[in-house]
């Protein structure tokens, strides 16, 4: 009876993941691509147009409206900036950042 448990144990977990959980979402298209770069390039303004902060080493990239803040800066407020900046522009969803916090020639990850 035990045997039977862990079959339909296993059934229902390869069931739920293939139908939920485990897909992988399509492939963007071209006009999502296109949105994504101009989304991209409005973030990139906005960061190199902002004179409070110094965003020449801040990396973006958009991905279905969430923008990924990449490489370093230089305070806790440049980093906080830069997230205001990027969700300021219309038609992004979130902001996930990556940044690196740098401080006196000694980094340290911050999220």
């Amino acid at each position: 009876m035990l045997w039977l448990k862990r079959v339909t144990a296993a059934v229902i977990l390869s069931v739920t993941c293939g139908t939920v959980g485990c897909s992988i979402p399509p492939a963007r298209t071209a006009e999502e691509k296109a949105t994504d770069a101009a989304t991209a390039a409005k973030v990139e303004d906005a960061l190199l147009a902002d004179p409070t902060i110094y965003a020449r080493h801040i990396d973006v990239r958009v991905e279905r409206g969430t923008v990924h803040l990449g490489g370093f800066v230089w305070s806790s407020e440049d980093f906080q900036q830069a997230k205001n900046d990027a969700a300021s522009i219309p038609g992004v969803n979130s902001v996930e950042t990556e940044m690196e916090l740098m401080r006196g020639g000694v980094s340290g990850t911050s999220r």
